[in-house]
């Protein structure tokens, strides 16, 4: 079931999410769903145990970070991350915020979604690129999340 989308602006920078689960079986994960959408992403977390296992259940405010590895500008797209389900592989969005002190972008990638994206190709830089210039990448495994606050 979709779950209407939150009217509450936030932070273009940050991600809504609702913290679905938090496994350590094998390796830690933590899955987020997103409002309005069939996006359910299994992420590294960033954050302590403990306290994402207290926050299931809950929408919560936080940064999804991950590492690129070539980034190509788009003339043309959308915005979305690949696949829908499980751990991410390749993003697609616009260019929201650049950091050329730490080499990286921020992407929104939905509503409400954003990724701060490091910069890895050997002969790419934050500071080629251009805010609200659409890119498309594949990411490296181990995208994260961190928790910042309840939403």
């Amino acid at each position: 079931m979709l779950h209407p989308s939150p009217t509450t602006k936030i932070d273009p920078t940050l991600t809504r999410t609702t913290i679905d689960a938090v496994c350590d079986e094998d390796s830690p994960c933590v899955c987020l769903s997103f409002a309005n959408t069939n996006y359910k992403l299994c992420l590294d977390p960033a954050t302590d145990m403990d306290e994402l296992r207290s926050m299931v259940g809950k929408t919560v405010l936080g940064t999804i970070h991950a590492t690129a590895r070539r980034i190509d500008a788009v003339s043309a797209g959308g915005r979305s991350i690949d696949p829908v389900a499980g751990c991410p592989r390749r993003i697609m969005g616009k260019i929201i915020g650049i950091d050329t002190r730490s080499n990286g972008l921020v992407i929104n990638v939905g509503p409400d979604m954003a990724v701060w994206l490091m910069v890895n190709a050997p002969d790419q830089h934050a500071k080629d690129f251009a805010e609200v210039e659409f890119i498309t990448c594949d990411i490296e495994p181990g995208a994260s999340f961190k928790f910042k606050e309840l939403a």
